[in-house]
């Protein structure tokens, strides 16, 4: 059970270290992508129940009540996917826009060529 918050973890760790680490836009882009996923593989844990079942009512309540897996996380991680893919496009689209400008990657020679 404790092993995918353990793999939530540290697929946050590597993503947060390629964000501060690497200096090419799109390695850190992918940083970005596998921080999220972590973060969306540690909510879903968050929902998990040993032997849970959908919260549907057809039978007894209280047997829902005591065995229902709780849907607010995985719908909160379904949007959240929805939201990312947007923002990775969006972070994409400009690193191309960046890279046929700059003819660079590394996002500390493009703030240089600015001035």
């Amino acid at each position: 059970m404790y092993l995918n918050y353990i793999v939530a973890m540290l697929l946050f760790s590597v993503g947060l270290y390629c964000l501060l680490v690497k200096r090419n836009i799109i390695k850190m882009i992918i940083g970005l992508e596998v921080m999220t996923n972590g973060v969306h593989l540690f909510l879903i844990s968050l929902g998990y129940k040993i032997g849970g079942v959908a919260p549907i009512v057809t039978g007894d309540p209280a047997q829902i009540a005591i065995l229902g897996v709780d849907p607010v996380p995985q719908a909160l991680v379904l949007t959240s996917i929805v939201i990312d893919i947007c923002i990775i496009a969006l972070a994409l689209s400009l690193a191309i826009y960046a890279y046929q400008h700059y003819r660079t990657l590394n996002p500390f020679k493009i703030r240089r060529l600015r001035k």
